[in-house]
């Protein structure tokens, strides 16, 4: 058996792009798992397609996990960790990166612009809801 996620795109136009994931864990979790594939993203209006996106702001709601929001590579770069741990319980939030320009793509050797997901201590019914915010780059 294996986490029961979705990747849902809530909008994708010349600048701005939204995604909401969610995962009920069964104990496997996720491992660097391709959430957002920057060639599949609308092209802007000259039709240049994308290249990046920049993080500029997120909600979650976490039970009992940690969630890594990573910048793919030849090594995946951590971008932001949500949640807590295990005794913590549930930890919610928004975080918004708008005022100093978002969280960059800073990722080295081998970037492609996606997004992936990594979960940590995860246990079965662990969850996570996350609707994510970023500008697109061309």
């Amino acid at each position: 058996m294996a986490d029961a996620v979705t990747s849902q795109k809530l909008i994708d136009t010349d600048r701005k792009l939204v995604y909401k994931f969610t995962n009920i864990s069964d104990g496997s979790g996720e491992a660097s798992v391709a959430k957002i594939d920057v060639s599949g993203l609308n092209t802007n209006d000259a039709g240049t397609a994308c290249s990046r996106v920049v993080l500029t702001q997120i909600w979650y709601d976490i039970g009992g996990f940690r969630v890594a929001i990573e910048w793919n590579a030849s090594t995946n770069v951590v971008a932001l960790v949500l949640g807590g741990s295990a005794a913590v319980g549930v930890s919610s939030g928004h975080y918004d990166f708008r005022e100093w320009g978002g969280i960059t793509n800073n990722a080295g050797s081998g970037i492609n612009g996606d997004v992936d997901l990594t979960t940590h201590g995860h246990t079965a019914h662990d969850h996570y809801t996350i609707v994510a915010e970023f500008r697109k780059s061309y």
